[in-house]
């Protein structure tokens, strides 16, 4: 049942991350609820939807889940431009994906929307003991950076959902309610209209 004044809310959200970091097995895990053990490599982009309803709002996720390969980096603005949010991902077991992750969280800060809601997931929580990127690290960084920083794994569903409930929660507070219809200035200012023809 609808609440009264619940707020409609469609975001962009875009996951980021090395290749092998465990992007689209997380976002499978959150859409689906299932994890395959191989999963092919992203070609490209992968596009989900999903609808997270909280108290405050419904919020309607596209979510564009980007390829890890080097060759496919120079189409990532392409996917981060007008996000609400982004997702980087690296996997705990490899110091190269953290390393690569930083890149990414660099990149955002440079170029994405200024207001863009961003997270720092170390994924595959649950291959402890194969762990080479602390969780201090990654949470050291996050903190420096402004990030929010959780460890998840798709495997396990370990904070796959609250991972994006947060973002939810996020999205919900930096958009604010919109009011059906427009405002309209009634104000005419005849001195700055300009006439032109074509002869």
């Amino acid at each position: 049942m609808a609440r009264t004044g619940n707020k409609n809310i469609q975001a962009k959200l875009v996951l980021l991350g090395d290749m092998g970091a465990g992007k689209t097995s997380l976002v499978l895990r959150f859409v689906t609820g299932k994890f395959l053990e191989y999963q092919e490599s992203t070609i490209g982009a992968a596009f989900f939807t999903q609808v997270l309803s909280l108290n405050e709002a419904t919020i309607k996720f596209d979510i564009w889940d980007t390829a890890g390969q080097e060759r496919y980096h120079s189409l990532a603005p392409m996917y981060y431009r007008g996000a609400a949010a982004a997702v980087v991902v690296y996997d705990i077991t490899s110091m190269e994906s953290f390393v690569r992750a930083k890149k990414w969280v660099f990149e955002l800060q440079r170029q994405a929307n200024p207001t863009l809601i961003m997270f720092l997931a170390g994924n595959k929580a649950d291959l402890e003991e194969k762990r080479k990127v602390g969780s201090e690290e990654g949470e050291q960084y996050a903190k420096e950076n402004g990030l929010v920083f959780l460890e998840t794994s798709a495997k396990t569903a370990q904070n796959v959902n609250e991972l994006f409930y947060e973002i939810a929660k996020k999205v919900a507070k930096a958009i604010p309610s919109r009011q059906t219809g427009i405002k309209l200035h009634s104000r005419s200012q005849p001195s700055s209209r300009r006439y032109c023809c074509s002869v």
